[in-house]
């Protein structure tokens, strides 16, 4: 019988399988998709991933080498899980062992045992005794041995220090055969036979169909889109879906689009239920994570809850997939794997036969569209909970006013007011910093980073200039670096300086700032919340940070500083984000008793767009936005896929993409294509970024099954053009943003 040809997917980025053959003494029965092993690679040693075994391989007998060692006596991956990153490779165009190597945790794919944690105990062994002769002379042994004989079910590893118990003494006990180590697995909770911990809320009538709409389809893949206004009580409607999903003895997946909004999540359900609840995201250590994901995996966690990456969570008895806030862009993975977490939960449910439910105040325009054509169930929620009135808007035209730091006059009178009347304000400002330049004034010299076409942020508390773009850092001048003057003016107004002007102009009020400056210390988030939630008069200032989800029941002023960025982008989604960024913004007033009032500056205070926001509502403004995608032929009404390339020099990039467009277009041609249109490639809109050159190629298609054949042969012709060494390029498939 010919030797197992193992084909493994290995954390590459060459889009292609790698053969070896099996260690020996391995038999064919002993081995599985998805078990990993240990791999000779160059000089290098990679764990590999099995996808298939094979009789043949096209490499040479005598190239083949050995498998070094399997490290699975099962796969650690379900079958679902399985087919789950395929089927993301494929889509996405992406290196299979790559993509596994988003999908895993840390730990598995540095070889760690797929086990959860093992807590060892120290024993006293049989016969062992305080008056050994061999401890006469060694009394802190004998201490350790007195205190390890007060446990009689033996010391956990890590209570050794709290007990003053020193570990070389342990060590030189255990020598002597006095003291030994028990490892015991850490045993599962069980599953609780009550799930409530607390009750659950009256539903309103809105609230109440939408929940016996998606309890109709949940016993095979349906998708819903539950457009409910902020604080219409979406959660609550998830929070009785899943106790549904438990009570039938299925686990559910919660994804969140921001870390920041996990504990506040994390409390509400831990309050509801008495499950077993798991929390993923990129603040949780490799161990967590890794005990997390097996816990799902072996069906002792019953609630999922994490940001995109909890995606790739296996769940042994899978009921429900809930994707909160659905429209956030944070859901799409901007490096390396190209992934939308919202797109391939879709995936995921109907490969499982499971409900989803994908919920916002402000749907996505592709998830809309989906609605209309019948592929989601739309449930909307017209009504906030408990009564609680929609806030007013109010379009204040600063054309012409003087502005304190970016604050009118008018908007500090309501600012004043609201405090005054012991209610809370939170003043919008999507710009961290002090100050989004610095300029001389006797010149005209702006502070341009080094490394891109882009202008350095003033960073006041530190004296500092960083780049928002690399990362590049530099002293904030005293004198003009052209003509040597000290006239140096911070120009416009960043959340630095509006928290300063504001802390002046109301002295006797604490002014918050969040963004990612000031909650990037550990705690700071929750610290800050924690003074929000006490309901005293403050003022919150913040970025988008401060737009999702959060519930502040005592804010009933929205001010946001500067709406008009939206409305001259060069990207076609920027109106879509720009009216999401309101509504989201204006949901956290008025959330309880007391009416909210958003008021929002802007030197355009007729323009139409926001007319039809503030006047008509979210709704209005995406209808009319989705009838202009379709005239100009935009997504959700095509396809696309963008060919990004970088390089040290200029051209090189363009050179890389205009043999990558002759090929696509040679490509056309011999797979007789039609409906995909080839545009560039051009420099990107911010051409220079962190020190390298940047273009683009973006293909438009009106059907998906024709962009993705070009895409398989394109890569593959791709990997082979010798320009491609000195570039480095990437394929975004469905980009959210081009630049």
């Amino acid at each position: 019988m010919p030797d197992a040809i193992l084909r493994l997917a290995l954390p590459s980025p060459l889009r292609r399988l790698f053969d070896y053959r099996a260690p020996a003494g391995l038999h064919r029965a002993d081995l599985q998709p998805g078990m990993r092993l240990r791999v000779p690679f160059g000089r290098r040693e990679l764990i590999g991933i099995l996808v298939e075994v094979s009789d043949h391989s096209e490499v040479p007998a005598d190239k083949l080498k050995p498998a070094l060692q399997l490290l699975d006596a099962q796969s650690p991956m379900p079958a679902a899980f399985f087919k789950l990153c395929l089927w993301t490779a494929q889509y996405y165009q992406h290196s299979l062992g790559d993509t596994f190597s988003w999908a895993l945790p840390t730990l598995l794919r540095q070889g760690e045992p797929a086990e959860a944690r093992q807590e060892r105990f120290w024993h006293l062994t049989e016969g062992a005794r305080l008056d050994d002769p061999r401890l006469a002379r060694a009394p802190r042994q004998r201490d350790a041995l007195a205190t390890i004989a007060q446990h009689p079910h033996g010391v956990a590893h890590q209570l050794l220090s709290h007990l003053q118990l020193n570990k070389d003494s342990l060590e030189l006990l255990r020598e002597k055969g006095l003291v030994s180590i028990e490892v015991r697995r850490h045993a599962a909770s069980e599953r609780h036979a009550n799930w409530l911990a607390q009750p659950e809320l009256p539903l309103n009538p809105e609230q109440r169909a939408a929940t016996e709409a998606i309890r109709a389809g949940f016993d095979s893949f349906n998708a819903f889109l539950l457009a409910g206004v902020t604080g219409s009580g979406k959660t609550e409607v998830y929070l009785q879906l899943i106790r549904e999903t438990l009570e039938a003895g299925k686990q559910a997946l919660v994804l969140i689009p921001e870390i920041n909004l996990g504990p506040q999540t994390l409390a509400r359900f831990e309050r509801r239920f008495n499950a077993r609840i798991a929390l993923l995201h990129s603040a949780v250590n490799d161990r967590e994570r890794l005990d997390a994901w097996l816990a799902a995996r072996d069906g002792e966690a019953d609630i999922i809850i994490g940001t995109r990456s909890a995606l790739f969570t296996p769940m042994k008895n899978p009921g429900l997939i809930i994707i909160d806030e659905e429209h956030d862009a944070s859901y799409k993975q901007q490096e390396g794997l190209r992934y939308h977490a919202r797109d391939l939960a879709l995936v995921r449910a109907r490969q499982e036969n499971i409900p989803i439910v994908l919920g916002s105040a402000t749907p996505s325009l592709e998830s809309l569209q989906n609605a209309h054509a019948g592929r989601y169930g739309l449930l909307r929620l017209t009504q906030r909970a408990g009564g609680a009135q929609q806030p007013r808007f109010l379009r204040l035209d600063i054309k012409s006013r003087p502005l304190d730091s970016g604050i009118s006059g008018p908007m500090q009178q309501a600012i004043g007011q609201t405090l005054a009347a012991g209610q809370q304000v939170l003043v919008f400002l999507n710009r961290r910093g002090f100050a989004p330049t610095l300029l001389c004034h006797d010149c005209g010299w702006l502070s341009e980073c080094p490394r891109c076409d882009a202008r350095m942020t003033v960073h006041q508390r530190s004296g500092e200039l960083r780049c928002h773009h690399c990362g590049h850092v530099e002293r904030q001048p005293s004198n003009c670096p052209q003509c040597g003057k000290v006239d140096l003016r911070p120009v416009g107004a960043g959340t630095e300086r509006a928290e300063e002007r504001l802390a002046i102009l109301f002295p006797n009020y604490p002014v918050l700032r969040v963004d990612r400056d000031s909650t990037s210390r550990k705690d700071a988030m929750n610290q800050l919340f924690d003074t929000i939630q006490r309901g005293e008069p403050c003022i919150l200032i913040g970025t988008q940070m401060l737009a999702k989800g959060h519930h502040f029941p005592r804010v009933t002023l929205v001010s946001i500083l500067d709406a008009d960025g939206g409305l001259f982008s060069a990207d076609f989604r920027a109106s879509e984000r720009m009216a999401q960024l309101i509504v989201q913004v204006a949901g956290r007033a008025g959330r309880a008793e007391e009416p909210g009032r958003v008021i929002i500056q802007t030197h355009l205070a007729d323009h139409p767009l926001l007319v039809q926001l503030t006047e008509q509502g979210y709704f209005a403004f995406a209808e009319q936005a989705l009838s202009e995608r379709r005239a100009a032929g935009l997504p959700p009404f095509c396809h696309l896929a963008l060919l990004r390339a970088e390089a040290h020099k200029p051209g090189q990039a363009e050179g890389f993409l205009d043999e990558a467009c002759t090929e696509a277009e040679h490509l056309l041609r011999e797979l007789n294509l039609s409906g995909i249109e080839l545009l560039g490639p051009v420099p990107a809109p911010m051409e220079r970024r962190a020190g390298r050159y940047r273009a683009q190629l973006l293909l438009q298609a009106n059907a998906r099954a024709p962009l993705h054949r070009l895409l398989n042969n394109w890569l593959l012709a791709l990997e082979k053009i010798p320009a491609g060494r000195a570039v480095r390029w990437s394929l975004d498939v469905d980009p959210i943003d081009l630049f």
